[in-house]
């Protein structure tokens, strides 16, 4: 049975210039959550500011894949990734 659900990968940018990477179903609903402290526990102490990049996957396996490849990234490689997006504010 094919889903219509999508999945995604995104990266915060925190208010001490961190840069936080997860994946989720809902990019907006999962920042907001960020934002009130009920999602990661590094974004608990490091206060997300914005969300900088998104992509969107078919399968939730890809998007795991994806931030498991981003998490592995140097915070210059994360930078660059950001800036040749078309990045997403939320």
């Amino acid at each position: 049975m094919k889903t219509d659900k999508k999945f995604y990968t995104y990266i915060i940018l925190t208010v001490d210039n961190t840069l936080y990477c997860g994946y989720t179903d809902n990019p907006a609903a999962r920042f907001e959550k960020h934002k009130a402290g009920l999602a990661a526990r590094y974004t608990r102490s490091h206060k997300p500011l914005k969300m900088v990049y998104v992509k969107e996957f078919d399968t939730k396996s890809a998007a795991m894949k994806e931030e498991c490849r981003i998490k592995s990234l140097t915070r210059q490689q994360k930078e660059e990734l950001i800036q040749s997006s078309c990045s997403v504010t939320v």
